[in-house]
């Protein structure tokens, strides 16, 4: 068995792209497995109210692939937040978790990926953060019931941009289906805010964090950032997350029409590794 897994965010390939493709591809370029989104866009959204053909359909290319799906990106919720002050997207953004939940459950997936905003399109208030935590408990309800762990994503945010904010949400709910699921880069840009080390808030979160998405940031900027360019704290993190036992990454990283992509892809996954390698080999001594 190996050591850890290495993860491939969706996005990072074509869209156009047939799924035993994609996940043929990721396989070939160094990936363990593609971590699926569910985003706010309508054609990715639509997923969750897939027919049973068009499940199977997946399961068929992950079987015909020799690669599976490993998680959940379900950021739909920066459309219909938990925290909404309208209370016909509140009941959309719970709709959204239960139908997103028995679709993680026809793929065989263990882990969604939560966005960590009580709101994205409108103001936070103390309303929008009552909501947020009334729906997110009810939304870890549903997790339980259905045996998928929700981790949440630190975000670019004030409202959730650190492991230490997400772990105020996991402490409050107290259930063993609620934990963390950070994103190094953003973590990184926050720590040039607050002065934190990403270490240190990552301490923060032991014994709560599930996995990690491993992305390129630069102060300011936290997307489509080539690896290798930027100035995520990669080697801070996992003197964190290794020793913590979080053994599941993602390479976090976007396709803007690149003819050479599988290329870059991987770059990414030998880039990456050599981080988490090197982090693995320094907690063995």
């Amino acid at each position: 068995m190996n050591t850890y897994q290495l993860g491939l965010y969706e996005k990072a390939t074509p869209a156009e792209l047939p799924w035993e493709d994609r996940l043929v591809a990721a396989a070939e370029c160094g990936f363990d497995y593609v971590e699926i989104s569910i985003d706010e866009s309508d054609a990715r959204l639509s997923r969750i109210d897939w027919t049973k053909s068009e499940r199977k359909a997946l399961c068929t290319a992950i079987e015909n692939a020799g690669v599976p799906l490993g998680s959940m990106c379900l950021s739909g919720h920066r459309k219909y937040p938990f925290g909404s002050q309208d209370s016909s997207v509140r009941r959309r953004s719970l709709e959204i978790m239960d139908k997103a939940l028995t679709l993680a459950c026809d793929l065989g997936l263990h882990t969604i990926q939560l966005a960590g905003y009580d709101v994205y399109y409108e103001e936070g208030t103390e309303d929008t953060r009552k909501w947020f935590a009334e729906n997110l408990s009810k939304a870890v309800e549903m997790a339980s019931i259905a045996g998928v762990c929700l981790g949440f994503e630190t975000m670019e945010t004030p409202f959730m941009d650190t492991v230490e904010k997400a772990l105020k949400y996991v402490d409050l709910i107290d259930s063993p289906y609620l934990g963390i699921y950070p994103d190094v880069g953003n973590l990184t840009n926050a720590s040039l805010i607050y002065g934190k080390s990403v270490a240190d808030d990552i301490m923060t979160g032991k014994g709560h964090i599930f996995a990690a998405h491993m992305k390129e940031t630069v102060k300011g900027a936290y997307r489509e950032i080539p690896f290798s360019t930027g100035t995520t704290d990669y080697d801070g993190a996992l003197s964190q997350l290794v020793p913590q036992g979080v053994r599941r990454y993602v390479a976090e990283m976007w396709y803007t029409g690149d003819e050479d992509w599988k290329t870059d892809l991987a770059f990414a996954s030998n880039y990456i590794r050599s981080k988490i390698d090197a982090a693995f080999e320094h907690y063995a001594k």
